[in-house]
Parts: C-alpha cells; sequence; structure tokens
C-alpha cells in the first residue's frame, strides 16, 4: 500500500521521538502532560513514554496553563549553568498558554516563546519556559514575556512554588522557589543549551 506521505508505523517516545519543533529555540513543540483541568499531577514514564501517575495534586490548586516538556531537550550542565547550578536531569518544561480550554493531554502542541522562570528546585536548576500556542486567536501574535498579563505569570510562580506542599505546610528555605521571571532572549539561550545538553547526552540526529 501506497501512502501519500511519511508517517510513523509505531508511536514514538515523546522525549526521544517527536521533533523539538519546526524553528528552534523559537517555535518548539510541546509535549502536555498536564493541563489546567488536572487535578492529579501526570508525568511520562521515562523507560516507556507513556504518561503515568506521579501522585495527586495535594492543595486545591491546579496548573494554570497546558505543562509539558519540549522533546529532544535535557537540563543538563549547558542549561543548568545559565543559572550558575547543575540541570536536574530532565527534559526542559514548558508552559503553554492559550486563550480556548484545552482539556487533553499526551497531544503536540506547536508553540512560540516568550520567556521563563527560573526555578530552583532542590538546588538544581529547573526551569520553565513559557509559550503561547502558535496559532492561537489572542496569544499567537505575543513575542515576549511582557505581553503576558502580570496576574498570569504571578499564577504560575505560587503554583510551581507551592505544588509540593502538604496542606499545613509552608515554603521553607531551599525549597522550591522561582528567582527570576525572564525575557524571550534569555529562554531561547535556556532552549539552545538544553538541545545541546541532549545531543551530547543522547546524541543528535
Amino acid at each position: 500500500m501506497n501512502f501519500p506521505e511519511p508517517f510513523y508505523r509505531w508511536r514514538p517516545h515523546p522525549w526521544h521521538g517527536l521533533p523539538v519543533g519546526c524553528e528552534p529555540p523559537e517555535l518548539v513543540n510541546a509535549f502536555i502532560e498536564l493541563t489546567p483541568f488536572d487535578l492529579v499531577k501526570y508525568e511520562v514514564h521515562k523507560p516507556t513514554g507513556f504518561l503515568r501517575v506521579d501522585r495527586p495534586q495535594r492543595t486545591s490548586s491546579t496548573p494554570p496553563t497546558l505543562y509539558g516538556f519540549i522533546p529532544r531537550t535535557y537540563c543538563g550542565k549547558r542549561a543548568g549553568a545559565l543559572s550558575g547550578l547543575e540541570g536536574d536531569g530532565d527534559p526542559l518544561d514548558i508552559c503553554v498558554i492559550s486563550e480556548r480550554p484545552i482539556d487533553r493531554s499526551e497531544i503536540i502542541v506547536e508553540t512560540r516563546v516568550v520567556g521563563g522562570l527560573r526555578m530552583i528546585d532542590g538546588g538544581l536548576a529547573d526551569d520553565k519556559i513559557v509559550a503561547v500556542l502558535r496559532n492561537d486567536a489572542i496569544w499567537g501574535e505575543a513575542s515576549d514575556i511582557d505581553q503576558v498579563p502580570t496576574a498570569l505569570i504571578e499564577r504560575l510562580q505560587h503554583y510551581f512554588e507551592t505544588y509540593k506542599l502538604r496542606p499545613g505546610e509552608h515554603c521553607g528555605e531551599g525549597e522550591v522557589n522561582v528567582r527570576e521571571v525572564y525575557d524571550r532572549e534569555h529562554a531561547m539561550k535556556v532552549i539552545q543549551a538544553s538541545i545541546e545538553d541532549y545531543d551530547e547526552q543522547y546524541g543528535g540526529e
């Protein structure tokens, strides 16, 4: 049987088998693990590529945006060095803003990078890239973090600084904290560094 265009005969691993994007580090793909409707934290099981339950959310907060990672990225020495720390050894996380509510995970979305959050988790660099859905009717033309409402960025900061807390606990020194909100230019440096870290760790194309 002849097919009209190339296709994957088997499902690719979302971290290692999907392309990083059409024009990285500005236009990148995001594999979505969580939606703003999830009260359970899911994450990709690295050996198989399937989503697994990490933990029920311990508080009533939910992710303010779509949340996942950029394929073929790795937070290693180059990405970590931009924060003066070691990288956390995971794919680079990404938060994706869209006007229409999207309630499905395990999807690929094309995004435009606008900025990021310099987050430290357990003494390791754990940056969160902020992007917009590339063809979004409202946000699709945004090109930098200052074009995103401050209230939404504050929600992202609050979510990440509290999403590992148990009810009744308080943020302590050395716990998860967001040190800085940065712009598109720095976000692209983080992405490029994590692509290079991935190529060193796992091999390029």
